[in-house]
């Protein structure tokens, strides 16, 4: 925990029931994940009932509609070895840090950074980070499309990550600049966006739809993987 702030208790049986759903989609997660994710949860609640970060209020919901549903995006990406290596990570639109503070957790050797316009969500990522002590999880306020690359540390980023934001085109417009070469898009989606699919510009492919299994969520989710197209010209 951050110094002078005591991180709260973590809700009964938080921590079984999240290394339950972890085991469900094939995530493995030893203790100190258990114990960040349950205390993860806790802090949300903690802060929604202040900063209505999110418009889930009861916990069980919470684990369910955001904790399953980003963990099965997170087992996803450990799935895909061609994209598991991915060290900058970008979370756009991140609200309360979903799924990028559980991609910091899981993703000790990458680095991640979640932006999102409203101040008081990146405040909320930042007290996550100090809490859990991801050294590796960044937060910033402020609008992706006028991040810089040199604002990763690295020039851009491997991956850019997505969930409920806008279009799929609007990310690629929003944050293509930000993408490294060689790099990809993941964006967590409901039901399969075909109209948007067929609105991505020209010189992006979806090479990948991949649907998501998440645990106690009657609905369906998947992900949509976007890169450039090879000797494209861009849009």
């Amino acid at each position: 925990m951050t110094a002078g702030v005591p991180t709260p208790p973590a809700p009964d049986g938080a921590d079984t029931d999240l290394a339950a759903i972890c085991a469900e989609t094939g995530l493995p997660a030893d203790d100190r994940q258990r114990e960040g994710m349950a205390t993860y949860l806790a802090l949300l609640q903690r802060w929604n009932a202040v900063y209505n970060l999110t418009a889930v209020r009861d916990p069980q919901a919470m684990r369910t509609q955001h904790l399953a549903d980003c963990l099965a995006a997170v087992a996803a990406l450990a799935r895909r070895p061609e994209v598991d290596r991915a060290a900058r990570i970008l979370d756009v639109g991140s609200g309360g840090g979903l799924p990028g503070v559980l991609l910091a957790l899981f993703r000790p050797a990458g680095r991640v950074t979640c932006i999102d316009a409203v101040a008081k969500k990146a405040a909320f990522v930042r007290q996550v980070a100090g809490a859990l002590s991801l050294d590796n999880l960044d937060a910033r306020h402020g609008r992706v499309e006028a991040l810089l690359p040199a604002g990763s540390a690295g020039g851009g980023f491997d991956l850019i990550t997505a969930r409920a934001f806008s279009s799929l085109a609007d990310l690629i417009r929003l944050s293509r600049h930000l993408l490294c070469p060689g790099g990809c898009w993941m964006a967590m989606k409901g039901h399969v966006p075909d109209d948007e699919i067929a609105a991505l510009p020209g010189d992006i492919e979806a090479f990948h739809v991949e649907p998501l299994h998440v645990p106690g969520l009657q609905a369906q989710r998947c992900l949509v993987w976007m890169r450039p197209r090879r000797n494209a010209e861009p849009a």
